[in-house]
Parts: C-alpha cells; sequence; structure tokens
C-alpha cells in the first residue's frame, strides 16, 4: 500500500544519510520533499501541514544538528511522528459489554463492509490457534472462541443479504434468517431478540451503503445506532478511496462517533494517505485492516510497524508472525526430521512453494525485510517473476507420486509429458530439477559438516569473478 509514499521518503533519506552534518537548510530541504511526498500518497493537506510543523522543530533542535549522525536522529523524529499520526499503539476491538455484543459495520456501498463482517466473525470464532498462538500467545479480541451471530441490514442492494448468508455458510458463522420485505429496524430487532435468546457472544450488524454520502443513508444508519446501542461501530473503508475516504470518515464520524477504522484493500496499489488521514481527521484508531480476499487475511493495525514499513525499515515481527501462523509445527518437525537424513523429495519442495505462496510470495515477504525498495528492485532487475511460484507448482503436480518420490527417474519422455501436463517448456522442468538437487546436496552437505562447519565452509570459498569479496 505504502510503496510509493515509501521509495519517496527512502530517496530523501538516502541523501540525509550520507552528510556527515546539517543544517536548518538542509532539514528544510529535506521536510518540504517529504511535505510533497505525502500529498502524492494523498495524505490530506491540514495532516501534512501538521506533520510537518511538529517534526521541523525537532529536527533542526541542537540535539539533532551536533549529533554524530544527524541523518539518522532526522529520520528517528520522523518515525516516531508517523506512529503518533498513525495512533501510537494497537487498538482492539472493545468486547467487554454483557453479551451479546453488538458491532456495527458502517460504510459507503463497494467498501467491503459485508466481506469484512464475515472476516471478523471469522476470527471471532475461531480463537487462538496453532503454532502462532503457541509462540506468540494471544491476547485481547481475539484470545477467546465466541459465538457470533451476523444479521444484513441492506434491503437495498440485491442480494445483499443472500451474500452474508453465504459467508456464514463458508465460514460456519450463523447468520439471522432472511424474513423478505422486513425493514432494517425491525430486521435489527429481531436479531437482537435471537441473540440473546440463544445466547450469542456478539452480533454483528451489515448495514446498507450508498455510493456517496447522503441523508437518508445517514438517517438509516443512525436509527438503527440509537436502537441497537452497539459497543463498536467500526467504519470500513477502501484503502484505495484516497482523500475523499478522509470526508467519508469525517461525515460518518460527525452522525454516530465511530469507535474505530477498519481498512480494506490494504494489499492492493492504493497510495496509503487515506490511513495516515483518517485517523488524524477523526481522531478514531484504525484497528483492522484486511490484506487478502481470504477470510484469515485481517490483521490487527500496528502503528509502529506500518510506520517502519513506510520508512523502509522492515517489519520482522509480522514477518514471523506471519510465518508462525501458516507453518503447521507438526509437518515443520517431520520436514526436518526428513532433511537430517538427507530426504527432500519433490512433495516436500511442493510444500514449501505452497508454504511460501501462503505467506504472501514472494514481494510480500521483500516489502516485510529491511530496505524493501532496494530488495523489489533487485527483484525486477533479476527477472524474477512471483508468477514461477505457481509454474513450479503445476509441474510438481503434473508428475506421477511415484516420479516426486523420485525425481531420478524423469528422463527426457518423461520430461516432455510433465512439460505438456503442466504447459510449460521442457527447461523450465530441468531449472526445477537443478533447483531440487542442489537443495538436496545442500542439505547433505550440512548434515555431513554440521552447521558451524557447514558456516565455515561457505566463509572459505572462493568467491565467483565479479562477487564481491
Amino acid at each position: 500500500m505504502f510503496e510509493g509514499l515509501s521509495k519517496r521518503l527512502g530517496d530523501v533519506f538516502d541523501r540525509l544519510r550520507g552528510r556527515g552534518a546539517l543544517t536548518e537548510a538542509d532539514v528544510d530541504t529535506a521536510l518540504r520533499e517529504v511535505r510533497t511526498a505525502l500529498l502524492e500518497a494523498d495524505v490530506a493537506l491540514p495532516v501534512v501541514r501538521q506533520f510537518v510543523d511538529e517534526v521541523r522543530p525537532k529536527a533542526i533542535g541542537a540535539d539533532v544538528i551536533r549529533s554524530v549522525t544527524p541523518g539518522q536522529m532526522v529520520i528517528k523524529i520522523v518515525n516516531d511522528h508517523l506512529v503518533e499520526m498513525l495512533g501510537g499503539t494497537v487498538a482492539d476491538l472493545d468486547l467487554s459489554a454483557v453479551p451479546p455484543v453488538i458491532i456495527l459495520m458502517v460504510g459507503l456501498q463497494g467498501s467491503g463492509k459485508t466481506t469484512t463482517s464475515a472476516k471478523i466473525a471469522y476470527r471471532l470464532t475461531q480463537g487462538p490457534q496453532g503454532m502462532a498462538a503457541e509462540v506468540f500467545g494471544t491476547s485481547g479480541t481475539f484470545s477467546t472462541r465466541r459465538k457470533v451471530l451476523m444479521a444484513s441490514l441492506d434491503t437495498r442492494r440485491p442480494a445483499a443479504q443472500q451474500q452474508l448468508k453465504i459467508l456464514g455458510e463458508q465460514t460456519g458463522v450463523a447468520t439471522l434468517p432472511i424474513v423478505p420485505l422486513e425493514m432494517p429496524l425491525a430486521i435489527t430487532r429481531r436479531a437482537m431478540d435471537q441473540a440473546r435468546r440463544e445466547g450469542f457472544d456478539v452480533l454483528i450488524l451489515d448495514t446498507a451503503g450508498r455510493t456517496s454520502i447522503d441523508e437518508e443513508l445517514m438517517t438509516e444508519v443512525k436509527q438503527i445506532s440509537d436502537l441497537a446501542q452497539p459497543k463498536e461501530t467500526l467504519l470500513v473503508a477502501d484503502a484505495m478511496t484516497g482523500q475523499d475516504a478522509v470526508n467519508v470518515a469525517k461525515a460518518f464520524n460527525d452522525r454516530l462517533a465511530v469507535t474505530g477504522i477498519v481498512l480494506t484493500r490494504v494489499d492492493g496499489d492504493s497510495r496509503g494517505g487515506a490511513a495516515l488521514s483518517m485517523r488524524t481527521v477523526t481522531g478514531r484508531p484504525v484497528k483492522l485492516i484486511g490484506v487478502g480476499e481470504k477470510f484469515d487475511a485481517l490483521e490487527p493495525f500496528h502503528p509502529d510497524r506500518i510506520a517502519s514499513r513506510i520508512l523502509g525499515m522492515g517489519d520482522i515481527v509480522s514477518l514471523v508472525e506471519r510465518a508462525a501462523e501458516t507453518i503447521d509445527k507438526e509437518d515443520a518437525e517431520k520436514l526436518a526430521a526428513k532433511v537430517r537424513k538427507g530426504q527432500f523429495d519433490m512433495n516436500d519442495l511442493l510444500s514449501q512453494l505452497r508454504q511460501l505462496r501462503k505467506m504472501g510470495g514472494l514481494s510480500g515477504l521483500m516489502g516485510m525485510l529491511p530496505g524493501a525498495m532496494q530488495a523489489k528492485a533487485a527483484m525486477a532487475n533479476a527477472k524474477i517473476d512471483e508468477k514461477q511460484l505457481k509454474r513450479q507448482e503445476a509441474i510438481i503436480l503434473s508428475m506421477t507420486p511415484r516420479e516426486r518420490r523420485n525425481p531420478d527417474l524423469i528422463h527426457a519422455s518423461r520430461k516432455k509429458r510433465i512439460a505438456r501436463g503442466s504447459g510449460v517448456q521442457v527447461q523450465d522442468i530441468n531449472k526445477l530439477l537443478k533447483q531440487h538437487a542442489d537443495m538436496l546436496k545442500m542439505m547433505k552437505r550440512v548434515n555431513k559438516l554440521g552447521e558451524k562447519g557447514f558456516m565455515r565452509s561457505l566463509g572459505s570459498m572462493t568467491p565467483p569473478p565479479g562477487f564481491p569479496r
């Protein structure tokens, strides 16, 4: 989401780092470029002005100008203010009321309210799970499994209620039965009554949206809010909306006292200004972000991690958490045991390729590493194609079970058959087989020398021509 902003700020800060000393004029020049970068990223003008006005006095202070590393000091100040602008700390959903706790979902049509409702419900019903919970522990909103009921109040958009019903079936979350021609306030009363009678912990009310703000929409949502008295009123906004998202957020917040914001399509090519602006303009925290289409593609919003990614410092914590969420501990232990025995067949390679795709693919992982922009540029220069992972998976799936267990069986005629089955060239089969052979050779070498011996052997190797010593 913040790729363009990250690149612009990275260029600014690279110049600052290259200077041994900074003058007030240097800082002013850098902040002018920061201002331009924020405006180009669709951050609202009043927010940009406030940001620069707060950063400048600290950036030209004596502690910075006389610092041994003034460029790094300025970057730290900008980082701290970005974190503050984004909310400072993680804001969890407040589900502390007497059940059923009501969550009211509001926003414009097409912002992703219905899908987000299902994602939140799915996470609440799942609770802590798998290796992620074991490694990191789980606290707050998603610390326990909850019984959730979803109800669609959208009687205007065709098939909106049916959509929520289908999402409920896919996620295993209960939905309020549909009664034709029933009006939103009547649906709200029926949903609250059913949630109380059947002992639901959480009731999620998915309201109707419009293509733009109008009085009829705001009146209807206000009436529903007054009746339901929700503990959480979540404004769902598309991160790709740009500066108009700020006006939408302000309009809803003025009428409904929004408690939090959910940004959707954060994994798209939006400029990111909405996330930076909405928190400042409304004073309400961004609580969750949608990072994909799947039901588990919903994450808490961490201001410090987002600020680090914007400034090109990476997000290693999120990377490790994502790995912990997607890696099955039992499968990992089985693979480790096979590797120790020098066994690594095509089935194992297939599972690793799928693991990498689950974690967001190469570009998704690169975005969380320090120096993300440089890493992505290197990928582009090396012509590393993200689709290659899918092609390699198709190749392995075109092999017979016996060939996957023993790749040495794959010779000319088999390669032609596999190439036809996977829609690739024979040379693509050769590349994958060589990649597998190299991995197996390295694993056997590690087993023979031990980890320390293997690292020493790498250090003593003669680098190839042109490689920096």
